[in-house]
């Protein structure tokens, strides 16, 4: 998508996503664990927002977390925000696509050097382009 095309209102967004995109990147819901069909990407590139196209994560920074979902340790510059989230009887931080606001998981401080972060990412909020 381009940034014209953003859909205005959630009537658009439902003609635009999938019932599963529109549930996770809507609604804040959540895939299965183990589900979703980037937990063992390992081609080199960038995975995209589902939501508009934008740029999220780089291949470089994927490693496999074993909790269920794909794992990064960084993101791409100014591509994400933060929120709090205290669904579930838990605080935790919500992270969304900065151009959409479409919901893409959770942030955690137990991942890998350099950084020691998860985002912990659901696969349908995402698009995996390959480096050719």
């Amino acid at each position: 998508m381009t940034d014209e095309s953003v859909p205005d209102s959630e009537e658009e967004w439902r003609e635009t996503l999938d019932e599963d995109e529109y549930r996770v990147l809507r609604e804040c819901g959540t895939e299965p664990k183990f589900s979703g069909e980037y937990i063992d990407e390992d081609r080199d590139g960038t995975f995209r927002c589902a939501g508009c196209g934008a740029q999220l994560f780089d291949s470089e920074t994927k490693f496999g977390s074993n909790t269920g979902w794909p794992s990064f340790f960084d993101a791409a510059e100014d591509a994400i925000e933060y929120r709090e989230d205290t669904s579930h009887g838990m605080v935790r931080t919500e992270v969304v696509c900065a151009h959409c606001e479409g919901h893409l998981g959770h942030v955690f401080d137990d991942g890998p050097d350099p950084t020691g972060k998860r985002y912990c990412i659901n696969s349908v909020a995402l698009e995996f382009d390959e480096e050719s």
